[in-house]
């Protein structure tokens, strides 16, 4: 299963925020430079992840965004939920659009949500903060250093 741009960003996003020491802003520009990816994407997931009560953002001069709740309590899986549009790996996902002549008798269709649901289960198990326990490497290398 690949993931979307959006997702990818999204974890990223949140990987940056919770690699800065606790409480510290960000801007949007500073990820975006970090990352070598669009600012304009980038407002679209912080405003999402924001929305979703992941991320906090502090309006005016010196503003910024961080990290809204412990990243201990985000899972990936959760992530993945949110910023996916949709799981449909075969047509037959997709109750209004299924044109498949077979998908009353197939069997695939069971594997596949079977196979889907063993992923996202895998995601479940880590949690962001899984993926922070070399703040200051990750940082360095964000920052080029």
């Amino acid at each position: 299963m690949r993931l979307t741009l959006y997702t990818d960003y999204s974890l990223r996003t949140l990987i940056y925020l919770g690699a800065k020491e606790d409480g510290q802003l960000s801007t949007i520009q500073e990820i975006s430079d970090a990352y070598n990816i669009s600012k304009n994407h980038l407002m679209k997931v912080t405003h999402q992840l924001g929305l979703l009560g992941y991320i906090e953002t502090i309006r005016g001069r010196g503003g910024g965004i961080r990290l809204a709740i412990d990243p201990k309590t985000i899972t990936i899986g959760e992530i993945v939920r949110h910023t996916e549009e949709d799981f449909h790996l075969v047509e037959c996902f997709d109750k209004e659009n299924n044109l498949c002549k077979i998908a009353p008798e197939c069997q695939l269709k069971g594997v596949l949500y079977e196979a889907l649901q063993a992923y996202l289960s895998v995601l479940d198990r880590y949690t962001l903060d899984d993926f922070l326990h070399s703040k200051e490497k990750l940082m360095a290398l964000l920052l080029g250093k």
